[in-house]
């Protein structure tokens, strides 16, 4: 296999990046991927770098984008990290020394970077997020509130009936957003809000707020939660039973949090989401053929936020194919038509052609897609 991924120490300080390799080496395209090394989101990393590859792989055996072989260029890009990210960034664009921004990180820190990277180069965010974004130049192909978690509430409402619900979440913006989203559909189903709490990144003892959530009767819980903080949440539901009264919604946990929380843990927990590695679609079928085809059986596991570094690679390969002239005019989801592959639909040219939706439950540690959306 080609040699296409590389993760230099970025220089901390702009002088020393004028004779780094990555500014002098002007024959690749430098993609810088963002995505959280460490702290609670970290859980995600090995899925996101191995999809991303993925599509690396695939674009340089077809020359690349625009005729330059692509790099991977690796920063972290969780709250937690020790560097700074905007200065990380804006350094390695001052100097020239990445081509454009692949990002699947929360959107706390795609609000610091898009004051940063202000149209200099493309910036594609991938995972998704609470919605709205307009910005020049960035381009969230994620799914929203509207798209994923109306419809799947809609149906829990309708199949279990729940008096009222309990949102719990991480302290910042998709969280709190998708929540306002969740309280009006509560408002326009006629059904109670119960509890509301929103947690620092990072807490590990999760028994205290599932003991709150207990007492206020509430019988469906939406866990707004990220990486490891909600299987920290999703361990403490499950040693309280509460499984046995209360159904919990998630649109972030994937495979990788519900391995990590347990089959005993996960009983009545259910992911809207747009793609699952359990998907039977021809999209996803070619996927996985691509994917255990460059690193074996023993991947790290296929989920949604992998899947959206692959689509985020193969989108930016599409924009400046169709559009390298006048990308910098346009942001949001479906500013331009954006012909690229994807994991979890067919491809199209017409971005108002969203992904479907599907409703999992838990099976085990596995995810079974029971409806689309």
């Amino acid at each position: 296999m080609t040699p296409f991924f590389s993760a230099p120490t970025v220089p901390t300080e702009l002088e020393e990046l004028h004779d780094h390799p990555l500014a002098q080496n002007k024959g690749l395209y430098r993609i810088a991927l963002l995505i959280p090394l460490c702290g609670s989101a970290g859980l995600w990393a090995p899925s996101c770098i191995s999809s991303a590859q993925v599509a690396v792989e695939e674009l340089n055996r077809a020359g690349g984008i625009n005729g330059r072989k692509i790099q991977l260029i690796m920063i972290d890009a969780a709250l937690e990290a020790s560097i700074s990210i905007e200065k990380a960034v804006n350094d390695l664009i001052e100097t020239g020394s990445i081509d454009a921004i692949v990002g699947m990180h929360i959107s706390a820190i795609r609000q610091r970077l898009s004051k940063v990277v202000r149209q200099r180069i493309p910036y594609v965010y991938t995972p998704l997020y609470e919605g709205g974004e307009s910005t020049a130049g960035l381009f969230a192909i994620g799914e929203t509130p509207q798209e994923q978690l109306g419809p799947s509430m809609d149906l829990i409402q309708r199949q279990y009936k729940p008096k009222s619900w309990a949102l719990i979440g991480n302290d910042y913006v998709w969280p709190r957003t998708s929540h306002l989203f969740a309280k009006s559909k509560l408002r326009e189903m006629s059904v109670g809000l119960a509890y509301e709490k929103y947690l620092p990144f990072g807490l590990t003892n999760m028994a205290h707020y599932v003991e709150e959530i207990a007492a206020t009767g509430a019988e469906a819980v939406l866990i707004s939660l990220v990486g490891q903080d909600a299987v920290a949440f999703n361990r403490a539901f499950g040693s309280a039973g509460l499984h046995r009264r209360m159904v919990r919604l998630s649109c972030a946990v994937e495979e990788n949090a519900l391995m990590a929380s347990g089959s005993r843990n996960s009983k009545r927990l259910f992911v809207a989401s747009s793609y699952f590695a359990t998907l039977p679609t021809e999209a996803n079928a070619a996927f996985k053929e691509l994917y255990y085809g460059v690193h074996g059986d023993q991947a790290p596991a296929l989920n949604a936020l992998g899947q959206s570094t692959y689509e985020g690679v193969h989108f930016l390969a599409g924009l400046m194919s169709g559009h390298a002239s006048v990308w910098h005019e346009h942001g949001g989801c479906n500013a331009l038509p954006v012909r690229h592959r994807s994991g979890r639909k067919t491809m199209t040219s017409d971005q108002s052609k969203r992904a479907p939706i599907y409703l999992a439950r838990a099976d085990g540690l596995q995810f079974e897609v029971i409806k689309e959306l």
